[in-house]
This record gives structure tokens, C-alpha cells and sequence, in this order.
């Protein structure tokens, strides 16, 4: 009979706790999110003009993100620490939106995976777009924050449909 799914950061009396990753196989690891900001075509515009009062606003939210993957473990509170080997960003255009797409790879080698480090990079280049241009726009949205895949470990290759 197969195990039944089950939240594993809840121990038998439902407490959160960290999971125990020891006996887990050190493999190669990655995970794939996205997320996008929905904003008015003139803020796209300003945005990709580089003419933000901010300054630039793609290339901030490209590294905010990046410095947010690797400092996951200190803000979501159950996370290991990770020593992660590549950390990826990228924010394209999406003029049918109009806004910005943006997209996160994070590598490691290791014993637990790096959803949360891609996740977060995406969650917080997203904030950082809104941070950067809510002077001309507070009505964008962060839309669709998501994994799109996942590979290694016990549970091996996993993509959303």
C-alpha cells in the first residue's frame, strides 16, 4: 500500500519542525519558477526606456532576486541553508500583458531541493519591479507566481502542465 501524502513539516503531534534531510541522497537539483507584473503600457514603456525615477529597474529586480534565493533560509522559517551553484534571473517584456515576466533557475548540489530558493527569487524580483515603479503605477500586479519544474531527488523530474 502506498503512503498516503502527508505535509512533511508537521511532526506526528502536528508541530511545524525541520525535516530531517540526512539520509537523503546528495543529488544534482534544480527548479524553474515564474511569476509576472501587470502594469499599464506606459509604465512598461518608462520601465524599458530606462528613464525610471528609481533608476533601473530590470537590472535591480534581476539581482534582488538573485540575493533573495540565496538568503531563502532566513525568511521562510522550516528552509535548510543551501549552498546553491546557480542562481538565474531573467525579466522580459511582455507587451500583451503589458508587463514584465520574469523567471528563476536555482542550481545546487545537495540533499534537499531548491523550489523555495526559485520561488522566493521570483517573489521578490516581482516586489522589486513594484518597489521601483509604484510612483507611476500602484495599481500593477504580481500575477502567477509559480514553479514551472523541478529535477533530482527522490521524487525526480516534476513540470507543470
Amino acid at each position: 500500500m502506498a503512503d498516503e501524502p502527508r505535509l512533511t513539516h508537521l511532526d506526528a503531534t502536528g508541530a511545524a519542525n525541520m525535516v530531517d534531510v540526512a539520509d537523503k541522497a546528495v543529488t544534482d537539483r534544480v527548479a524553474v519558477a515564474e511569476g509576472a507584473v501587470r502594469m499599464q503600457g506606459e509604465t512598461l514603456d518608462l520601465i524599458l526606456s530606462g528613464n525610471a525615477k528609481k533608476g533601473d529597474v530590470i537590472g535591480t529586480a534581476r539581482l534582488a532576486g538573485i540575493m533573495a534565493a540565496k538568503r531563502t533560509h532566513e525568511l521562510i522559517p522550516l528552509c535548510h541553508a543551501l549552498l546553491l551553484s546557480k542562481v538565474a534571473v531573467e525579466i522580459e517584456p511582455a507587451p500583451s500583458l503589458p508587463g514584465l515576466i520574469v523567471r528563476a533557475m536555482v542550481r545546487t548540489t545537495g540533499q534537499t531541493g531548491v523550489e523555495m530558493e526559485a520561488l522566493t527569487a521570483v517573489s521578490v524580483a516581482c516586489l522589486t519591479v513594484y518597489d521601483m515603479a509604484k510612483a507611476v503605477d500602484r495599481g500593477m500586479r504580481i500575477e502567477n507566481v509559480r514553479l514551472l519544474e523541478k529535477s533530482g531527488g527522490r521524487s525526480g523530474h516534476w513540470q507543470d502542465k
